[in-house]
């Protein structure tokens, strides 16, 4: 079942460590910077299993300590309520892993 985008400025004022992507297409991100590549990759696990467990995927990239997310449901053309969980969880596990910003 695909859902409603939202819209995103809205979404942002819940979500204040995230923001409006600047590619074409609706979508918020989030840079987050951890201790080490360990802390980074431990964290990109625990996202990514509830990613699975979601069935909702995120956009990112890895380079040692940072990770970059971008979170857009794409059948419905921008940002749903399941990216909005996903950013909630995203933002917890990062701060229960320590992220340094």
């Amino acid at each position: 079942m695909t859902q409603a985008p939202v819209d995103v400025a809205e979404v942002l004022v819940d979500l204040p460590l995230w923001q409006a992507s600047e590619g074409d297409r609706p979508a918020i991100e989030r840079r987050l910077i951890f201790k080490d590549f360990n802390a980074a990759f431990g964290f990109m696990t625990r996202v990514a299993l509830m990613a699975d467990r979601m069935d909702h995927h995120p956009e990112w990239s890895n380079v040692y300590n940072r990770v970059e997310v971008l979170l857009t449901t794409h059948d419905a053309g921008g940002v749903t309520e399941l990216d909005i969980k996903m950013a909630r969880f995203i933002d917890e596990a990062a701060k229960d892993m320590g992220v340094k910003s």
